[in-house]
């Protein structure tokens, strides 16, 4: 499915209103300022967008008659938003009126709106309809903008004395200058500067404006969006806002990451032990550097060590999210959840590759990194990352490529053609990489495992070849709708059982990510979500406002029961494989962190009990990846990778949420210190730290 979502996404340039802000149904109107006037905004603006460098679509921008109009759209991997909008601005450049129509990536519907008559803010978003007096002009922080949406609030801000405003539904948009720099296009350099925008979520926005400061475009270290004429600046540009979010991150390394002279001893803790699946007897561990030293009765103390307490809680081996597609943006937050190792399941692999050298060195904290080579067949629906090829030699010299000690396995995607992979998987035995993958277009799962998958990626992927036609094209949204159509399917019919057998016998594993099927299949407009119920309430008010929206387009009750069946049966499908002994595999497909917590918590559904879920996302999938003698468990000679919850987790899996203290590669983190630069609310406090 390969989803990087938006609420994953980080930020610390400006410590913004989004960080401690009041909830909607909170929100404080923002207070009457002196305005300035803007020029009112004429003509045309044509921006493309580029993902890796390919051109996937654009945004249209015409101003006229006191209103701008902007057509927005891109498709990436066959899927991608369609949004209209018209807005009037005031003399002010703060839109007094403003519609937002279209789809979002997924396919939900998006219907909001903004009006001001002079005294009331009248919206309407998925969270329902509000209206709030307010004085003076309030700038409204809309919630299913086109990227457009970026430049009308920087506009505003770099006007104001202090560049920052209170915004509504709630918080503060504040606005930093980072640096002037030139592009040059032959013999012509023009001086252009960029900027960061913070508070709309938990990461700032990269902009960069011309030297009259007008609108150039919006960059991230994976994607531009660009007036027509600097397509040819993407890479550099692109290349500009990963440094920017490295520094970003480095700033937060060095506040964060605590290391210490000498042993650290965690007293007071009981400690998980994979293999009994139960919490050992009161306890104290001892670490120094990398590398846990003993296990000792607790009331053991040495001088010289630094002594954690760690006030009766239990402490867990750092666990595994073996379905990341990993950036700057998530690797702190996945390891502040506990997340010390995970596997990405395909990237750009230039960027990858930088992140990993950044972890590695200790410029940036993240975790551990398992390295998939991510191949795909050349066609309109490609996805742009890691190597599109185009013949079944191609394919074959990718798989040779990925065959370089970096890799763990191979990962194949939906516009392969079937008929290629089994030339794919002879030479990847010959490379020594494991193969795994969606299942390409227009085959099916029985296929691939005859071909010599060695794992499967998300269940819908297996159940596509129940319940779709043969000419039917699921690199479109189909390969998600079409779970619908399991209303209509009998879980005891011999299809299924022949599919689940042919995995059996030729030891296929599979990794279900669950929780974005919960995400995509129970959510609701209006309605919390979920996958997101036990931490959306400590998210900045963006993400408050994103756990209740619908991420596909529900317009029937029809649709509803179906996709709410649809995910029952998901479930029901995975406990059939689990029963049959299938190897599962724990894998979020949403960025990690929080939902990765979420994701161990439905296997509990699946016929697992707590224990056995922490005993398998840790030791479980330590030797499932060959790092089983290093990492896994909490015992002497291994590195120091586990994390501390105040609660008992065999008992309530929920603990493993309230997360006090991670060690990652004998570096101390305590989220509480992490977590308000994101505007996250901590979930627990950091424990006492005393030296002996």
């Amino acid at each position: 499915m390969k989803l990087r979502h938006f609420a994953i996404a980080t930020s610390i340039i400006a410590l913004t209103a989004a960080a401690c802000s009041p909830s909607q149904n909170e929100a404080e109107a923002p207070q009457a300022e002196t305005q300035i006037e803007l020029p009112a905004l004429e003509g045309q603006e044509n921006f493309t967008m580029l993902v890796s460098g390919v051109d996937v679509g654009g945004m249209d921008v015409t101003h006229a008659g006191g209103k701008t109009v902007i057509d927005y759209e891109y498709r990436n991997n066959g899927r991608g938003p369609t949004i209209k909008e018209d807005i009037v601005l005031g003399a002010d450049g703060i839109p007094d009126r403003w519609t937002i129509k279209g789809a979002t990536t997924f396919g939900s519907k998006v219907d909001e709106s903004f009006d001001f008559d002079g005294t009331t803010a009248n919206w309407t978003d998925t969270t329902g309809t509000i209206s709030q007096g307010v004085d003076g002009s309030p700038l409204y922080a809309a919630q299913n903008p086109s990227p457009y949406a970026l430049w009308l609030y920087a506009r505003v801000l770099m006007a104001d004395s202090d560049q920052s405003k209170s915004v509504l539904p709630g918080g503060d948009l504040s606005l930093r200058k980072i640096e002037e720099f030139d592009l040059s296009s032959g013999a012509e350099t023009e001086t252009v500067s960029s900027y960061a925008l913070s508070g709309i979520g938990m990461n700032p926005s990269y902009f960069v404006v011309d030297s009259d400061q007008e609108f150039i475009g919006m960059i991230t270290p994976e994607t531009a969006l660009l007036k027509t004429g600097y397509e040819t600046h993407e890479a550099s540009l692109r290349e500009r806002a990963t440094e920017y979010s490295a520094r970003r991150f480095e700033d937060i390394q060095k506040q964060a990451a605590q290391t210490f002279d000498g042993p650290v001893r965690i007293t007071n803790v009981r400690v998980f032990d994979p293999e009994t699946l139960s919490l050992t007897d009161p306890a104290s561990v001892v670490f120094e550097g990398n590398t846990i030293q003993s296990v000792d009765a607790a009331d053991s103390r040495a001088e010289g060590e630094t002594v954690i307490d760690g006030d009766g809680g239990t402490l867990i081996a750092g666990l595994y999210e073996m379905h990341g597609h990993l950036g700057q943006n998530n690797a702190l937050l996945n390891v502040a959840a506990g997340i010390t190792t995970v596997r990405d399941m395909g990237n750009d692999d230039d960027v990858l590759g930088e992140l990993n050298n950044k972890i590695k060195s200790g410029r940036l904290a993240g975790p551990r990194i398992i390295r998939s080579g991510f191949i795909e067949g050349k066609s309109p629906f490609s996805s742009n990352s890691g190597k599109i090829v185009s013949t079944q030699e191609e394919a074959v010299d990718a798989v040779k490529a990925y065959g370089n000690g970096d890799f763990f396995q191979i990962k194949i995607y939906n516009s392969m053609k079937g008929e290629w992979v089994p030339a794919m998987v002879e030479e990847a035995e010959k490379q020594g990489v494991r193969v795994s993958g969606h299942v390409p277009a227009f085959s099916t799962a029985n296929e691939m495992i005859a071909a010599g998958y060695d794992e499967l990626t998300h269940i819908n992927q297996v159940v596509l070849g129940w319940v779709l036609e043969e000419d039917e094209d699921p690199r479109t949204l189909l390969r998600v709708t079409a779970m619908k159509r399991l209303q209509d399917l009998d879980l005891d019919d011999p299809k299924i059982d022949e599919t689940i057998q042919a995995m059996v016998e030729n030891n296929v594993a599979i990794d279900p990510t669950l929780t974005i099927f919960e995400l995509f299949f129970n959510g609701r407009n209006g309605e919390d979500n979920p996958a997101m119920a036990d931490f959306v309430d400590n998210m900045p008010v963006s993400e408050q406002r994103q756990s209740k929206t619908a991420f596909l387009d529900i317009a029937t009750d029809e649709d509803d029961e179906a996709y709410k069946v649809a995910y029952d049966k998901l479930l029901k499908i995975v406990t059939k494989m689990h029963d049959a002994g299938i190897q599962l595999v724990p894998g979020t497909d949403l960025g990690g962190s929080f939902f990765h917590h979420r994701e161990l918590e439905l296997y509990q559904n699946v016929g697992m009990s707590a224990a056995e879920v922490l005993a398998w996302g840790t030791q479980g999938m330590a030797d499932y990846v060959g790092q089983g003698e290093e990492l896994g468990s909490i015992e002497p000679g291994k590195l120091a990778d586990f994390f501390l919850v105040p609660g008992d987790p065999t008992e309530n899996l929920k603990a493993i949420k309230k997360i006090s203290m991670v060690v990652k590669d004998g570096v101390v983190y305590f989220p509480s210190d992490i977590y308000p630069a994101f505007g996250i609310k901590p979930f627990a406090e950091a424990p006492k730290v005393t030296k002996r």
